[in-house]
């Protein structure tokens, strides 16, 4: 191997946000996770609701007040903008 071109390889501790944590080796000095195998439904074989990016209340939020009726007009008016130009077309 060529000398010094390789980044440093630590010793490095990594935690879960349910209090695991275990030792092994990384470029990184410290991991922090929201999750591990100690902890996720699969592997505990608990049913657990896993939502740590806030995906739900981010969807929520976005579709509160528009709802899904700002999508049904957004493609009316692209339908009625293609039957326009298509009308156009053959005249």
């Amino acid at each position: 191997m060529k000398a010094d071109i390789h980044p440093a390889y630590y010793e490095t501790q990594v935690s879960c946000g349910c209090g695991n944590s275990f030792t092994t080796r990384s470029t990184r000095k410290e991991l922090k996770l929201d999750i591990c195998s100690a902890c996720h439904p699969f592997y505990t074989g608990k049913l657990k609701f896993v939502d740590a990016a806030g995906r739900i209340e981010k969807f929520k939020t976005k579709f509160a007040t528009s709802g899904y009726a700002s999508l049904g007009k957004k493609a009316a008016e692209k339908q009625a903008a293609t039957e326009k130009l298509a009308a156009a077309a053959e005249k």
